[in-house]
């Protein structure tokens, strides 16, 4: 089944019922990390608010988990984006990040930030372009070194960071609040 436009595609939250067709997604997207059943589950149910799914005719053509920084909570982090080969190209990814970013649950984020190992080009491209939507000054910093971090078992994960950013169209939690205590 070939994808020839987007126009039938509908972006959700993801359900626990997910779950399973998420994670044979990611399966069926190397060389993305292979999370288990379980943390897929999670991620369908505890992060749904920060992540994204999108379906065309019951077939889930692509997938966004993320979470909000404990530490930083304006900042969404994204964890895994993986789109169905017969969807890539179409720009599916930074639509569901940007469809993530003007929930109610990010009215107050300003940055995003990922990780992108250095041969990932249609990440490195995704996100550049996602920077470019949100008119964001973006830059890249190694994170988590292959030896240092990784055991030499896996490439080197590169920090990128986008923002500060307002998303447009969305209202930041405190415009419209009376500030006067008096």
């Amino acid at each position: 089944m070939e994808v020839e436009q987007l126009s039938n595609i509908v972006i959700r939250q993801p359900f626990s019922t997910d779950g399973a067709s998420v994670n044979a997604l990611i399966a069926n997207c190397p060389p993305l990390d292979q999370n288990s059943l379980y943390c897929n589950l999670l991620q369908c149910t505890h992060f749904s608010a920060t992540s994204a799914l999108a379906e065309q005719d019951g077939r889930i053509l692509g997938f966004v988990s993320g979470y909000r920084l404990p530490e930083e909570p304006e900042t969404l982090f994204i964890w895994q984006m993986a789109v169905d080969r017969v969807a890539r190209g179409k720009a599916l990814g930074k639509q569901l990040i940007l469809d993530i970013l003007s929930r109610p649950v990010c009215a107050s984020v300003s940055m995003l930030k990922t990780t992108v190992t250095q041969p990932n080009a249609a990440s490195w491209a995704t996100f550049e372009k996602i920077a470019a939507a949100l008119g964001a000054p973006h830059q890249r910093t190694l994170l988590f070194d292959r030896d240092q971090h990784l055991g030499g078992q896996h490439d080197s994960e590169f920090l990128i960071s986008i923002g500060p950013f307002q998303v447009p169209g969305r209202v930041n939690q405190t415009e419209g609040k009376n500030h006067d205590h008096t």
